[in-house]
């Protein structure tokens, strides 16, 4: 539970937030970092994505998401077009920075700065992309950035069937939460929603994890880690979803 004060009724009350602003919203030209570059989306990068997604020809990647397979191109395009029909949500390339090609996507929704809460979610790997060191470093990178502009909230949700996303998210060092059961309906499925998060408090020690993580003495020259990140991270975890396996 949560530290307290005690009012003069003697009644349990939150601790005072000294010092703090609400932030902006977390718009930016571009991030760049341990090989990886995030930038808004744009229709530049559908083809770069497009031919990416086309990789994973059993759709397993869209199985949890509530768009796509995009079979053509222009599916895709009209998709990226009209995605300014998502409130509160900004959408980002993710690129990697040697071959200059975008490889997935995704975003920060449900954004309040009054309240210092930021969502990551609308995670589109490819298979280029998946469980890739490019994939922790474009976590990272959006990470960083929405505590440094001062969110207090870092938050992570997806459906609760979705062992790899509950997994990957203790991977990073989210914290879960709960489950809103029957929270929405997804392609004509019920979705109860698993709920992680990550705090401001918790972020200078991930901070840290990351960027040992991250490091090249960290990877062989093939590109084999040495050490996995969830071992750094697994102290820093406060609860994990039940049934699942701290650090797997």
């Amino acid at each position: 539970m949560s530290a307290f004060e005690l009012n003069e009724l003697g009644q349990p009350i939150g601790l005072r937030v000294h010092h703090w602003q609400s932030p902006t919203l977390p718009s930016f030209p571009a991030l760049e970092g341990f090989g990886c570059r995030i930038e808004p989306l744009s229709l530049a990068h559908a083809p770069d994505l497009h031919e990416a997604f086309l990789l994973d020809r059993e759709h397993r990647m869209w199985t949890y998401l509530s768009i796509g397979p995009f079979p053509q191109l222009a599916d895709f395009q009209h998709w990226i077009t009209h995605s300014d029909q998502y409130e509160a949500t900004q959408f980002y390339a993710i690129i990697d920075m040697q071959s200059g090609k975008a490889l997935g996507f995704a975003s920060y929704l449900r954004m309040d700065p009054a309240e210092g809460c930021i969502e990551v979610g609308w995670l589109t790997y490819s298979p280029l992309l998946q469980q890739s060191r490019l994939a922790t470093a474009a976590m990272y990178l959006m990470m960083e950035h929405a505590f440094s502009i001062g969110y207090r909230r870092y938050e992570w949700k997806c459906n609760a069937l979705n062992a790899p996303s509950r997994r990957a998210a203790a991977r990073l060092g989210f914290s879960y939460e709960g489950t809103f059961r029957q929270a929405r309906v997804d392609r004509g499925r019920n979705r109860d929603t698993a709920w992680f998060s990550i705090l401001d408090s918790e972020w200078p020690a991930l901070q840290r994890v990351f960027q040992s993580w991250l490091a090249d003495d960290n990877f062989s020259p093939e590109g084999k880690q040495r050490t996995s990140l969830s071992t750094f991270t697994r102290p820093l975890v406060t609860a994990w979803y039940p049934g699942d396996k701290p650090g797997d």
